[in-house]
């Protein structure tokens, strides 16, 4: 008797637990919302239409996402992201794989707003390169470890999950700055392990009050380039660059092309951390006013911070964008 109530006693546990993981799969009105918000505050466009797409490449807000070992896309009309998302799959995946030793589905990244199907959200952030859809798995064990491993993230709140039922797909909004912010600390962590503590101490307040996923800047791999010597000429840290570029280690190639943060402040300038929040790469047909309106800020502050009095731009200008 007292073993029967036992294995009640489990099912009913075992079946809460599932209704509150059904819960945290199903998404909200509020989800959306904040999905659509955060995308709104990291400055990120909304791709309007196919032939819009360009120009979003062209200002490095969106890069392309090609299928690997680990990665597999299926029926992807436009595979580009912004930096954040790819790097979110680019981890995933190899963890994925190396859980269940299949590649990671994609069936879907950016969808310009005249491409969204009939039951898309008015507020959906896949216009941005935000967002991805991700097949659900056949095999009930690795659909329990990506469904755990996508809560797990969205508890610490660097992405929103959603299971969608038609069709059956994990639809997942990637909080770019919040993540490249993550995996930039554990990077970090994982480099200071070896390194004194006094450095490891700096190393650690730098990484943590430094967001980068606004414009960025490509620099081309030159012979002699190290690492570290690409990220202290550039004012960023060593884990910064390994998130953004998605490197495992610290190799790199004459030649290789590298996105460097251009938001990011160097650990010799602290009060570049507290004084600007991103930058802005001027783009064909912006104006000071569109700008500062998109930001949040005044035409005014503008040409204060960027030691500007005239309203002429130049396209590929980059602009600091303060928080006052």
């Amino acid at each position: 008797m007292k073993n029967l109530i036992k294995i009640q006693l489990v099912l009913v546990l075992s079946l809460c637990v599932s209704a509150v993981n059904a819960q945290t799969l199903k998404g909200s009105r509020e989800s959306i919302d904040k999905q659509y918000r955060t995308a709104v505050s990291y400055g990120f466009t909304f791709v309007k239409s196919a032939s819009a797409l360009k120009s979003a490449i062209s200002a490095n807000q969106l890069i392309h996402v090609t299928p690997d070992r680990y990665l597999e896309l299926h029926d992807v009309s436009f595979p580009y992201a912004v930096p954040g998302t790819r790097l979110f799959l680019s981890r995933l995946s190899s963890q994925y794989y190396s859980s269940c030793g299949e590649k990671l589905t994609v069936t879907s990244l950016l969808r310009p707003q005249d491409r969204q199907p009939a039951n898309s959200v008015a507020h959906s952030v896949h216009p941005t390169g935000m967002a991805v859809d991700l097949r659900v798995p056949k095999s009930r064990q690795c659909r329990a470890w990506l469904e755990n491993t996508l809560l797990s993230l969205e508890r610490e709140k660097v992405v929103d999950v959603t299971r969608e039922r038609y069709p059956p797909h994990y639809h997942v909004a990637v909080y770019a700055e919040h993540y490249e912010t993550r995996v930039a600390k554990l990077s970090g962590e994982s480099t200071r392990s070896s390194a004194s503590t006094q450095k490891a101490s700096t190393q650690t307040a730098s990484t943590q009050g430094t967001s980068f996923a606004g414009s960025y800047q490509r620099y081309v791999v030159r012979k002699g380039d190290t690492l570290s010597e690409i990220a202290k000429r550039n004012g960023v840290q060593v884990a910064q660059l390994r998130a953004v570029n998605t490197l495992r280690g610290n190799l790199i190639n004459v030649g290789q092309k590298l996105r460097i943060p251009t938001g990011a402040a160097s650990s010799d300038s602290p009060e570049v951390v507290a004084t600007y929040t991103t930058t802005h790469r001027v783009n064909r047909g912006d104006t000071l006013w569109q700008i500062a309106n998109r930001y949040g800020t005044s035409v005014k502050q503008l040409r204060q911070v960027n030691g500007s009095a005239s309203d002429v731009l130049q396209v590929g200008q980059v602009l600091k964008i303060s928080k006052g």
